[in-house]
């Protein structure tokens, strides 16, 4: 790890926080990602060996700490107060992000946003029985399909076709499921202009957007970079 050389709290900080990827991992571990595989899979493009570099680094600082799984295989990371703590300044981070910077269409990747989506949704109204739910995304070089499963609570995205009889088709423009997720559409304007569209069970296609907690910087309003200067 390079240092600036500097007693300042800022400079030091940002040795670690300043990281490629760490404060994706930190998020990711805030977000209630336990395993190795969880939290690479919030962080496409992130190597196996670079995320096990980090981790151990991360743990001989301080801010994550894990232990050997009951089974036996692989290891269970969470973030320990400093992590916590550390977490808020990622907190601070995003909402200055939601503000200032807006999506550009390299930021499109629906995967993550339906990631996000998996690990923000209103548990308490998703269906009791397994729902399996067909996502096809548009807009991008090439069309884009996952599965998300739904049963007793737990959720998986997969990548491949799982087998199982599907219960709900979303058809989405990337763009406006990413932006709905980021509290940036409103579902009325993502469907009322068919840029999202469902298809499916009466009742599935109704309960769908209320399983959708968004993201946590959705209340948060996109501010003009003009806002920030004085009046001339």
């Amino acid at each position: 790890m390079r240092t600036y050389g500097q007693y300042c709290p800022i400079a030091r900080g940002a040795e670690i926080f300043a990281e490629r990827w760490t404060p994706l991992i930190i998020r990711n571990l805030h977000l209630g990602c336990g395993n190795f595989s969880e939290i690479l899979e919030g962080a496409p493009g992130l190597s196996r060996t670079l995320l096990s570099q980090r981790l151990k680094q991360l743990e001989r600082l301080g801010i994550v700490e894990s232990a050997p799984k009951p089974d036996g295989r692989g290891r269970h990371y969470e973030l320990t107060q400093a992590g916590h703590d550390l977490f808020k300044v990622c907190a601070s981070l995003g909402e200055w992000g939601a503000a200032w910077l807006e999506i550009a269409p390299e930021h499109l990747d629906p995967f993550v946003a339906l990631w996000s989506m998996c690990n923000a949704l209103r548990r308490d109204l998703l269906p009791h029985r397994r729902v399996v739910i067909r996502f096809d995304f548009t807009g991008r070089r090439r069309r884009e399909r996952f599965w998300l499963l739904i049963e007793h609570g737990d959720t998986e995205i997969c990548k491949e076709y799982p087998g199982l009889d599907e219960d709900l088709y979303v058809t989405a423009e990337a763009e406006a499921f990413v932006k709905w997720h980021a509290g940036q559409l409103t579902w009325a304007e993502a469907t009322g202009d068919r840029r999202i569209q469902l298809h499916g069970p009466g009742w599935l296609v109704r309960a769908f957007p209320t399983w959708n907690a968004r993201s946590m910087f959705a209340h948060i309003k996109p501010l003009s970079r003009t806002s920030a200067s004085s009046p001339g």
